[in-house]
């Protein structure tokens, strides 16, 4: 599969074995429809349904599209607008072009720019560092070609270039692994610094565990829980004065016991309730070391 924006010799023009072997191009059969060729795509990936909801979008005229999406139709098409982004930072770029002047090979090389051009948009990269960076890779590019047919070119590179466009900058990250033959793990920091990221992480953290439950300090439904088992007799306005808890978090946790398994001070607590049995053997083991 070649993308549209691969570059094609036009038919009459030399080839890359020169100009005594011209291009040459053979009609075979009528047009074939679009659907047709789905046949040839395997659906065990679920590539084929991909594509079928792609042409089932296509499908839908401008007239059709502006009066089943008319704010769409007004911001895209009336007043222009961009599809709406941000941009990621630039070490994303930089990772991406440090691994195609690594790790890329033969077959993937076109790719590699063309990829590199998406990120360098992605990123707000200008465009003159792009071609530099781009242009760089050129001769090492062209050093890995083992015979002449597969020889990378300058045209090869501002071809690729085409890539850097607006347009292009929602490439699925998974088109992007099967064109370039590099394996793209799922970033969860989203491209941002350890620092920043365990920031902001900490502050989600603190939103969902107030109490500081990950920390293994005692929840409010643990510490309503531990002063009922010490006052048994207890009120909920005794345990609100002397836990300083709400009143109505005392009143949400009086009749909860927090689980028998719970993480607690970076260990694993589990709560157990001796049988009586076993409590008056300890009080009388307890009463009989007393009188020695």
């Amino acid at each position: 599969m070649q993308g549209i924006l691969q570059g094609f010799r036009v038919v009459g023009s030399g080839s890359k074995l020169g100009r005594e072997y011209p291009v040459r191009a053979f009609r075979l059969g009528g047009p074939v429809e679009l659907a047709r060729l789905l046949d040839y795509i395997p659906d065990s990936n679920g590539e084929q349904q991909r594509l079928e909801g792609l042409m089932r979008k296509s499908r839908l005229s401008l007239a059709e599209a502006k009066e089943k999406y008319p704010d769409w139709y007004e911001r895209r098409i009336i007043k222009k607008e961009r599809r709406g982004r941000w941009t990621v930072k630039r070490d994303l770029y930089d990772w991406w072009l440090h691994r195609i002047a690594d790790e890329i090979r033969v077959g993937h090389r076109f790719y590699g720019i063309m990829t590199l051009a998406i990120y360098a948009k992605k990123c707000g990269i200008d465009e003159d560092e792009l071609r530099r960076d781009a242009f760089a890779l050129l001769r090492p590019y062209d050093d890995m070609s083992v015979e002449d047919i597969n020889r990378f070119t300058k045209d090869d590179v501002v071809c690729a270039l085409e890539m850097f466009n607006e347009d292009y900058v929602t490439f699925p990250r998974d088109d992007i692994a099967k064109l370039s033959g590099l394996t793209m793990p799922v970033n969860k920091r989203n491209w941002r610094k350890q620092e920043e990221h365990l920031k902001r992480a900490r502050a989600v953290q603190l939103v969902d565990y107030p109490n500081y439950e990950w920390a293994g300090r005692p929840t409010a439904q643990a510490q309503v829980y531990e002063w009922r088992q010490q006052h048994p007799e207890g009120r909920k306005a005794d345990c609100h004065r002397e836990t300083g808890l709400d009143p109505k978090t005392v009143r949400k946790w009086w009749d909860c016991p927090p689980p028998a398994v719970r993480f607690e001070n970076g260990h694993i607590t589990v709560r157990v309730s001796p049988s009586q049995e076993l409590s008056d053997w300890l009080l009388d083991a307890l009463h009989d070391g007393g009188q020695e």
